[in-house]
């Protein structure tokens, strides 16, 4: 059985592996897991026998000791869920429950606020009141 680890690795001229990234099942990550477990191993060497980064199998003995590698633990490819793409019958034409803007009453206004941490509010143009209401209550409650 090949495993990915064994598959040819292509390198720049820096040594930095490059190509695809390598897929590990989780029987091979515990199998490389459990031999770092063995007394006087060392986790460089066995990472580096598999051709794997030490900090990479730091990180699956953190998955192993959370029972995160597990046989039933997760799936090697995720199940995908059956979809159904319908178009819609009705194309609405309009957002639903929106008042049009001429509606609501607006004013026309230049309006700068300063606030005591030195910070300001300028409104220029058209202001709905119930919005600059909703502003001046929510700033006057702080």
């Amino acid at each position: 059985m090949a495993s990915a680890a064994q598959e040819s690795d292509t390198t720049d001229s820096l040594g930095r592996r490059t190509g695809p990234r390598r897929r590990h099942t989780i029987e091979e990550k515990r199998r490389i897991v459990e031999e770092t477990h063995v007394r006087g191993a060392s986790v460089a060497t066995v990472a580096r026998r598999h051709g794997v980064n030490a900090n990479q199998v730091f990180a699956w003995r953190q998955l192993y000791r959370q029972g995160l590698l597990n046989a039933g633990a997760a799936p090697d490819s995720p199940s995908m869920l059956p979809v159904k793409v319908s178009t819609p019958t009705v194309l609405p034409s309009e957002r639903a429950g929106r008042v049009p803007i001429e509606a609501e009453r607006c004013e026309r206004a230049f309006i700068e606020v300063k606030l005591v941490n030195g910070h300001s509010i300028v409104i220029h143009g058209e202001v709905q009141a119930k919005s600059l209401a909703r502003v001046i209550d929510l700033l006057v409650r702080r």
